[in-house]
């Protein structure tokens, strides 16, 4: 018998990423909730039906939250009270738990999942799966966190998430405070700083007058080989100078303490600022 998972924001990109992947899949019945109705037309005209929440969430198995991270936390609180005593809550980001943002579970089981999305250095079979830096055509790996409940639930929980990010080569189980420090602590605010500050120097370098199309292929091409020294893909070492480079440059571009965002208190804070502040850094 199929097992009933409701989507609630169905009309965003990830919600209509997932019920294209399980609507396929004959172990699932998908349900389309979405509160915009500019977004819930938008699903109609494309041939999906939607289901009013109160009455999709009331008959889940499993609800899984294709929402912004920023609403998790208060989405919960409206779902959570209407959900089946034996149903199980998946949120795609460990924010919302890490903060204590969540309501209480009860007799639910809540857990967390998130794509590794397809790594680099990595043989994809197909043109189209090189392609695909986000995954569902290109193998990737995804992260699963049991936060509250039942066992067997979390383990059928991996199996729909499995089937959400398709095709998925493993999912790896980490606890809710690993599942914070790896996103948002290194693959946001390390991460995807780096790869900022990294667009930012091409930038500037174009600005300074080298051209664009030289400064793209050389930028390119170092940031290729230098993460291949990082991370072993390459067998090969950082010149002498350009390991003097790498120590004056951590030393004049990265705080001496940027480690501290991996440390609890700092971490929730960082949460807090990103969840409950707008991009003019006002309190939400």
């Amino acid at each position: 018998m199929a097992e009933t998972v409701v989507i609630v924001g169905a009309g965003g990109k990830m919600g209509k990423r997932a019920a294209q992947k399980i609507g396929r899949d004959s172990r699932y019945k998908v349900l389309m909730c979405e509160s915009s109705s500019e977004r819930a037309r938008a699903l109609a005209e494309e041939g999906f039906e939607v289901t009013p929440v109160e009455v999709g969430v009331a008959t889940a198995d499993f609800v899984v939250m294709a929402v912004p991270d920023a609403l998790i936390g208060c989405i919960a609180h409206q779902l959570v009270p209407q959900m089946k005593r034996d149903g199980t809550l998946i949120m795609l980001d460990a924010a919302a738990e890490y903060i204590n943002e969540l309501p209480s579970p009860g007799t639910l089981t809540f857990m967390i999942t998130h794509p590794c999305h397809p790594p680099f250095f990595t043989e994809q079979a197909t043109e189209e799966a090189r392609c695909d830096y986000f995954g569902g055509t290109a193998v990737q790996d995804i992260l699963v966190s049991l936060a509250h409940g039942s066992e067997s639930q979390f383990l059928a929980g991996t199996e729909l998430c499995k089937a959400i990010f398709a095709p998925v080569r493993k999912a790896y189980r980490v606890t809710p405070e690993q599942f914070a420090l790896l996103e948002p602590a290194m693959a946001e605010i390390v991460v995807a700083t780096a790869a900022t500050l990294m667009k930012a120097s091409l930038d500037v370098a174009i600005e300074k007058g080298v051209p664009a199309e030289a400064a793209r292929a050389f930028m390119a091409g170092h940031a290729r080989i230098a993460m291949a020294i990082c991370f072993g893909a390459e067998g090969s070492p950082f010149s002498d100078a350009a390991k003097i480079a790498i120590k004056w440059g951590t030393r004049e571009i990265v705080r001496p303490d940027w480690r501290k965002v991996f440390e609890p208190q700092v971490l929730r804070e960082a949460i807090r600022v990103m969840l409950h502040e707008d991009s003019t850094g006002q309190a939400s």
